[in-house]
């Protein structure tokens, strides 16, 4: 009898201890990993879409609030760096989305998103699977106000 609450009283601790570990376990693993782990997409179209996301968010954030950002990751500077650049008359709605951008907000924003991820080979659907990654990675990193900042920014 005693060894079996024993035994008990281990597992318990042991799935308490795992509870424990696995949001430290989120954050050490780096935003392109978690990336590349959860929606199967190479590491540079991690980098790529990851950068065009926070490219598109800078856009929309005053330099106060986006350093708020680039301090909580600091690698997001680097992945910006590597997003497809996006120039007047290329990509699938040819130019049509930078000028959408300008004038009508989340929409335009979609529209040069859907253009650096069409670039990288990557589906409109995965925009919608990247977003909500970056933001629950921006809330483990940055907390509860960098995470809302990017949302905001992106809306």
């Amino acid at each position: 009898m005693k060894t079996r609450a024993c035994l008990i009283a281990l597992m318990a601790g042991v799935f308490f201890l795992w509870g424990l570990a696995a949001p430290i376990f989120a954050q050490e693993l780096g935003l392109v990993e978690m990336l590349v782990k959860n929606i199967g997409v190479t590491t540079q179209q991690a980098q790529g879409g990851a950068g065009s996301i926070f490219n598109v968010a800078k856009q929309s954030m005053g330099v106060k609030d986006f350093s708020k950002v680039t301090t909580a990751m600091p690698e997001v500077e680097s992945l910006m760096a590597a997003a497809p650049k996006i120039e007047k008359g290329s990509g699938a709605l040819g130019g049509f989305s930078s000028m959408l951008s300008k004038h009508t907000g989340s929409l335009g924003k979609m529209a040069g998103l859907y253009d650096s991820f069409s670039k990288l080979g990557l589906s409109k659907g995965a925009v919608g699977q990247f977003i909500p990654l970056i933001l629950n990675y921006a809330k483990s990193n940055g907390g509860q106000t960098v995470s809302n900042l990017l949302k905001t920014a992106l809306q």
